[in-house]
């Protein structure tokens, strides 16, 4: 079954459009976090970002880019926020909120303390699962 960003994709379910391009849409978010919450999405359908081809994540941080900036010069902000969730849609996507408060705008997670050891060894789980290249 097609995830609901297909479907609005498709002009099944109407949308607030602001941008589309052959790899991307972007649109209003209907429970905006501030005015101007852009949702930026791929027309392929995957459940993560990472499951992208290339050329379809290429295009769609270029597309976010182009969104962002056009979200700051409308919305007058100070800030535009990139945010990939990843848990709401299984349908990949980038949040663009547009902030003029600052980081007291950004909903994140309490800060996890890790001693020096514990991010050495982070580090190194992460730059071993690097693929060679």
């Amino acid at each position: 079954m097609a995830s609901i960003f297909t479907r609005i994709i498709e002009g099944e379910i109407p949308s607030h459009k602001v941008y589309e391009d052959d790899h991307t849409y972007a649109f209003l978010d209907i429970n905006p976090r501030s005015a101007g919450h852009t949702l930026v999405v791929p027309r392929t359908e995957v459940d993560e970002l990472f499951d992208l081809p290339p050329a379809d994540f290429d295009a769609l941080w270029s597309a976010v880019r182009v969104v962002g900036s056009a979200i700051k010069a409308a919305m007058g902000c100070e800030r535009v926020f990139v945010m990939v969730i990843g848990v709401d849609v299984p349908h990949a996507h980038v949040h663009l909120i547009p902030s003029t408060v600052g980081l007291a705008d950004l909903p994140m997670p309490p800060v996890t303390a890790q001693s020096a050891d514990e991010l050495a060894a982070t580090a190194a789980a992460i730059a071993s699962a690097v693929p060679a290249g």
